[in-house]
């Protein structure tokens, strides 16, 4: 059986309840000593014996081991001790490394999620945090937000202090982005039926303020495939004007594909349809295959990882009756992972145009490790390559038609992206 691999990038912030969990999860000082360190161990050698590349960028990694080792057996918690292998892994200065604290994602418990949502979705658009989409009927709807306004305050956290925070990242510019974009979103949202204070800048630049309903989140959750964690999904396919067909959905998860397929298969007739990936961190590396299949009439491939021995490739076989119109697939910097690796192959194989802007340049293919002490260990174990050869790491997609997001046209309420993306299939 083939193992399955995920291209996720996965940048997990410390709620507090993982911070308790972190912190006094392990009962004992000695036991929980001795699970630090083997979790440390398990941790530096998986890197030194997986890591793709045997020279690791030109960092040396025995060296890295010394730096650490002493820090970590001082480390007087299990959140001092997440962070410091954090740093640890930081020093390779590539995505898909990382640690997951237990109690960073929702548990799958046979209930209804307990997290709320107050509908709306944000992005960094010239150093401010403008909404760029607000769900009809949703709390912010209710409490008349719009696209454009620029939030200042969530609660007693102000924007500007969020951003401070991640100001002297070594991460990349859109890694840092992210960071910013999910940490003030995961303060937004929250227990269901509980209000939120938004403190925003109006069409007119006007300080206003608004107390936001919470509610259920509508979307279903995707169960856990072995230390790959449970994660919320959303779906969303219909038809635009003129019968052309829109898809988007917010993460490559597995039972996704049992909507992929049929709303492709249902738009046989469209004369295009717009895959929206923006936004979209990755997930199962294989469903861009399958995705491609489903639009392509031959075989092909996608790109080539490759590993510390050896090369996979991302090969497309057409499945019965693929859609034969025009693709267009949308990205921004929040697009990674299995979202670049779809969009670079599907550019490069001459299927579809890419609108929109630069993609993150995270695509390394990783897998998940379950440490000692609970945490999710994730760590690459490939590169990527597109078919022409391009790695996509550190550089990013780049679209064939740049178009990017203004608050100007925000609070009109076009969506620029989308309007290109239409025009293109519009084109004779």
């Amino acid at each position: 059986m083939k193992k399955l691999f995920s291209v996720f990038l996965l940048l997990a912030a410390l709620s507090a309840s993982a911070a308790a969990q972190a912190t006094g999860g392990v009962a004992g000082r000695a036991e929980a000593t001795n699970l630090r360190q083997q979790s440390f161990d398990i941790v530096w050698r998986t890197v030194k014996e997986k890591h793709f590349d045997p020279t690791f960028g030109g960092v040396d990694w025995d060296k890295v081991r010394e730096k650490y080792a002493p820090r970590v057996a001082a480390a007087k918690s299990d959140l001092e001790f997440y962070g410091l292998l954090q740093q640890m892994l930081g020093e390779l200065g590539q995505s898909h490394f990382g640690i997951i604290p237990p109690g960073a994602f929702v548990e799958e418990r046979g209930e209804e999620p307990s997290n709320g949502t107050a509908g709306l979705d944000l992005k960094l658009i010239d150093k401010q945090a403008v909404i760029t989409r607000v769900e009809p009927g949703s709390g912010a709807a209710r409490a008349g937000l719009r696209t454009g306004y620029v939030i200042k305050q969530i609660g007693d956290t102000k924007v500007e202090s969020v951003m401070e925070r991640f100001a002297k990242s070594k991460e990349s510019p859109a890694i840092v982005q992210l960071q910013i974009t999910r940490s003030l979103l995961a303060r937004v949202n929250g227990r269901p039926d509980t209000p939120v204070r938004i403190l925003y800048l109006d069409e007119k630049d006007q300080p206003r303020e608004a107390a936001v309903s919470r509610a259920l989140l509508k979307g279903e959750i995707a169960p856990g495939f072995a230390n790959f964690p449970p994660q919320y999904t959303e779906f969303e396919a219909r038809r635009l004007e003129g019968g052309i067909g829109y898809i988007r959905f917010n993460i490559f998860a597995l039972p996704l594909m049992q909507k992929i397929r049929p709303a492709i298969r249902s738009m046989n007739d469209a004369p295009g349809i717009i895959i929206d990936l923006r936004g979209n961190p990755g997930g199962f590396g294989a469903m861009s295959n399958g995705m491609a299949g489903l639009m392509e009439t031959k075989q092909t491939s996608l790109g080539t990882m490759r590993m510390r021995t050896g090369y996979m490739n991302f090969a497309v076989y057409p499945q019965q009756n693929p859609f034969g119109g025009k693709v267009v697939i949308l990205i921004d910097g929040g697009s990674a992972s299995t979202s670049e690796i779809f969009a670079a192959g599907m550019q490069e194989i001459g299927r579809a145009i890419v609108v929109g802007e630069r993609s993150m340049g995270a695509a390394l293919p990783s897998i998940f490790q379950k440490l000692p002490t609970g945490a999710l260990f994730q760590y690459a174990f490939a590169d990527f390559k597109t078919p022409k050869g391009t790695l996509i790491e550190g550089r990013g997609v780049t679209p064939d038609i740049e178009v990017k997001l203004s608050r100007a046209e925000l609070l009109k309420g076009r969506d620029p992206q989308l309007e290109a993306a239409i025009a293109q299939i519009q084109r004779p």
